[in-house]
């Protein structure tokens, strides 16, 4: 949620020419975990009804793309080491893009110059 406003503004910039999707993946900084000071209050997910309900948080900030729930084995965390937040660009099934790990250095603005470059 670090940088959302810019994940956002690259939905609304590339909408045209690529699909976006979000995948909520496990909590990083669950509030009964490591959690950061004034982070939101959401704990760890103990089953799918848990992470379906902090998936709504973020519908509530309207994402505009589709927002899916990981498996409780967290399988798409795990095999696109995707926590606790990570962008990536694939373009036919290849990847063209890997983030580095957020929240710190969860960069859209580097995902911008990647689609720039693809679709100019």
């Amino acid at each position: 949620m670090f940088k959302f406003d810019q994940f956002k503004r690259l939905i609304e910039d590339f909408s045209s020419i690529a699909d976006f999707l979000i995948i909520y993946i496990e909590e990083a900084h669950a509030s009964d975990g490591w959690a950061f000071k004034n982070n939101m209050d959401i704990r760890n997910h103990r089953n799918l009804q848990d992470r379906l309900q902090a998936a709504h948080l973020l519908l509530a900030r309207s994402p505009q793309c589709p927002v899916v729930v990981d498996t409780m084995q967290n399988q798409s965390s795990q095999l696109y080491a995707a926590l606790p937040e990570r962008l990536y660009v694939i373009q036919e099934g290849r990847i063209l893009y890997k983030g580095k790990s957020g929240p710190w250095n969860y960069n859209p603005e580097e995902v911008r110059a990647v689609l720039e470059k693809l679709y100019s």
